[in-house]
């Protein structure tokens, strides 16, 4: 199947396409509203009177500037993103369950939306709460259950009656941690319920949602896959590649993908879409020989691929995909040079009106459009560069230039959340993209012969062995530890000035200029200047961080770009050290053993452990650290010493734990426990 042919629209200026610009004012505005948060009055005055303002300009288009016309469009454009991120608030919802009494017990309704990927402790979901107490409310929560063997997991669309307290979400208990709490709220998640299996009952009826048959159908499939002689690790990549299931994925081949630059494969988005879209426009060209051919074309592709996303579950990611490759499918249908950005800036600017204004701050829609966005403008450039005679060459060329479009548009988001590089991506591209759509469309039909019960043998032995020849080239790949750049520092300034980069690079490229080439330049001089400050600045910098370990205690002691961890154990502390090093930069790192006394800028810190429960002599205790669940009378302790500050480490019995906050609270002494106010950050000026 040939690439789709893009136009050459590359060669016009991304800004003289309105959709684009309004595009680009809306999520400005959602950005406004997500750092101001202003108030439902203060947004919704705003976007009144901007459309005042562009109403006027309208009625009286003849006697003002022309420019003010598009002016206040921009500015409506604007105050309409912030008007929509403020009213997906929680806060700004009148039945939000927020909005009531939520500090104590209540009977809650909830209805399970999205089965998520178990710990090893609970079952997880994403529910919705129907009611509490007698109230009809709406919302989204995390929904914890514990493991029982006994109860089986519960299924998308059931519903459940449950007497408990909404928890909050904990906050990163040290620097610089993934911030769970953050993703969650950004998809609309405040909140969570743990509960064991007989903490609720199950209603025996409930309603029924296209969400609820689109899983029913997809665990129909997958029972019927696993009848089948798949292996365990080729059925596990099946559900992933073909269902957006990655739950039965095994760490070692998730590592794999991962370390090979070919991730986006098993994550079912927009590559799966897009490579189905190309499939159905290749294999439906006979279509096109009817009278409005084209337009009953468009509409079977549309079907199909809205069909593949109910099959695939309808996650968010999904949907968000189809939607835009809906319009992708759209422009295609119009065939128009101009087509490409103004579609892709319209399916943009709906999806975050329409859909969720918060999918703006997701990596997986940050990724999607990106890499989109990129093919769209520097693929055909590429292009340009080379056009080999020989087919084999040509359609190589074509995968490369679209792995380097993607990989640039990509490049920075990459780098800021995940802070690795795989050098070998082009290799992994080159292996397995001019094989993926083969291997997509022949996943469909096993599908389709598995939900007929006429799935052959031979089938599945072919399938399973080109499933099983795809992980063994991606293992190959991922071997090559030297070409994996991980713990690579990046920051926002760096993301921003890294886009500005590959940006103005891209206009040279098309056309060089001396305001062109100055302004490149320029971007690459200031990336330099603030790599070289930040490493300055480090240099100087000196700090201590009592972290949060479970079960274990760790210290980190930052002097320059050097790192000193005190601890027990070295791999309890790995993942607190490794977020630390890599969010400061650091080059060097040692591990030694944990101490019993410290010495921070002429105050002395004192640990006490399960062993060591003494005090040092003829010493005075500036700050007192409690670790490894020492059996010590506070009390009397503090009767002969008087500490500035005394801290609980996350290796301590909770019991422990609260009798010494009660004691420091009698004695009006500060306390913190780092499993609750999170690592104790010490900092020299």
């Amino acid at each position: 199947m040939p690439l789709l042919r893009l136009p050459g629209s590359c060669r016009m200026r991304l800004l003289q396409f309105t959709t684009v610009k309004l595009t680009i004012c809306l999520i400005c505005g959602i950005l406004i509203g997500y750092y101001l948060r202003p108030s439902l009055i203060t947004s919704f005055a705003l976007t009144l009177v901007s459309l005042f303002l562009l109403g006027v300009v309208f009625v009286r288009y003849n006697k003002l500037p022309t420019f003010l016309f598009g002016l206040f469009t921009g500015l409506l454009a604007i105050t309409i993103g912030i008007l929509s991120l403020t009213l997906s608030e929680s806060r700004n919802l009148g039945r939000h369950y927020s909005q009531q009494n939520i500090g104590k017990n209540k009977v809650y309704t909830l209805k399970i939306r999205e089965v998520l990927k178990p710990n090893g402790y609970s079952d997880r979901y994403v529910a919705h709460i129907n009611s509490m107490d007698s109230l009809t409310v709406n919302g989204k929560i995390l929904l914890n259950i514990a493991i029982d063997s006994s109860i089986g997991p519960l299924m998308v669309d059931d519903e459940i009656v449950t007497y408990a307290s909404l928890l909050p979400i904990s906050h990163p208990l040290n620097p610089h941690q993934f911030n769970y709490k953050k993703y969650l709220s950004n998809i609309g998640i405040e909140h969570q319920v743990k509960l064991t299996g007989h903490d609720y009952y199950i209603m025996p009826q409930h309603s029924t949602t296209i969400f609820g048959l689109a899983n029913k159908l997809r665990d129909h499939i997958i029972k019927n896959l696993k009848k089948e002689d798949f292996g365990s690790e080729e059925l596990g990549v099946i559900q992933a590649l073909l269902l957006g299931q990655r739950n039965e994925i095994t760490a070692e081949i998730d590592t794999d993908y991962k370390n090979a630059g070919a991730y986006h494969i098993l994550a079912l988005s927009g590559l799966h879409i897009g490579i189905l879209l190309g499939l159905l426009h290749f294999l439906l060209r006979p279509l096109e020989l009817l009278p409005k051919g084209r337009t009953v074309k468009l509409v079977v592709i549309v079907l199909f691929l809205w069909a593949f996303a109910i099959l695939a579950g309808l996650s968010a990611s999904i949907l968000r995909a189809t939607t835009m490759f809906t319009f992708v499918a759209y422009a295609l249908y119009l065939n128009r040079p101009t087509s490409h950005f103004n579609i892709l800036a319209l399916s943009l600017f709906f999806i975050l009106l329409l859909l969720d204004p918060l999918l703006l701050f997701q990596v997986g829609f940050q990724l999607s459009y990106a890499a989109v966005f990129a093919i769209v403008w520097i693929y055909p450039l590429l292009q340009k560069i080379w056009n080999p005679q020989y087919w084999i060459l040509k359609k190589g060329w074509e995968l490369v230039s679209v792995s380097i479009a993607a990989q640039l548009g990509v490049f920075p988001i990459s780098l800021f959340y995940f802070h690795q590089f795989p050098g070998l991506f082009l290799i992994s591209s080159l292996l397995i993209l001019p094989f993926l759509t083969f291997i997509l469309g022949f996943g469909i039909l096993v599908i389709v012969l598995s939900l007929a019960n006429s799935l052959p043998h031979v089938v599945v032995a072919l399938y399973d062995n080109v499933i099983r020849w795809m992980n063994w080239v991606i293992g190959l790949v991922a071997q090559q530890e030297n070409f994996l750049f991980s713990n690579i520092s990046f920051d926002g300034v760096q993301l921003i000035l890294s886009y500005g980069i590959i940006i103005a690079m891209v206009t040279v490229f098309i056309k060089a200029s001396y305001k062109r080439v100055l302004l490149f330049l320029i971007f690459i001089l200031c990336f330099q200047c603030y790599v070289l400050v930040i490493g300055h600045l480090a240099q100087k910098k000196e700090s201590l961080v009592i972290g949060h370990v479970a079960r274990n205690s760790g210290i980190i002691h930052q002097t320059g770009q050097k790192l000193t961890v005190y601890c027990s154990n070295p791999t309890a502390t790995l993942r607190m050290t490794n977020d630390y090093a890599i969010a400061q930069n650091t080059r060097e790192l040692e591990h030694r053993p944990i101490k019993n006394s410290y010495l921070i800028k002429g105050e002395r810190m004192v640990l006490l452990d399960s062993i060591h429960t003494a005090l040092p002599i003829n010493h005075d205790v500036y700050t007192l650290v409690l670790t490894q669940s020492p059996k010590i009378n506070l009390e009397r302790l503090l009767d002969s010493i008087r500490p500035n500050i005394i801290i609980a480490d996350g290796s301590n019995y909770k019991s422990y734990v609260d009798r010494w906050k009660a004691t420091c609270h009698k004695r009006m002494l500060p306390f913190h426990y780092t499993g609750e106010k999170g690592a104790f950050l010490y900092t020299w000026p």
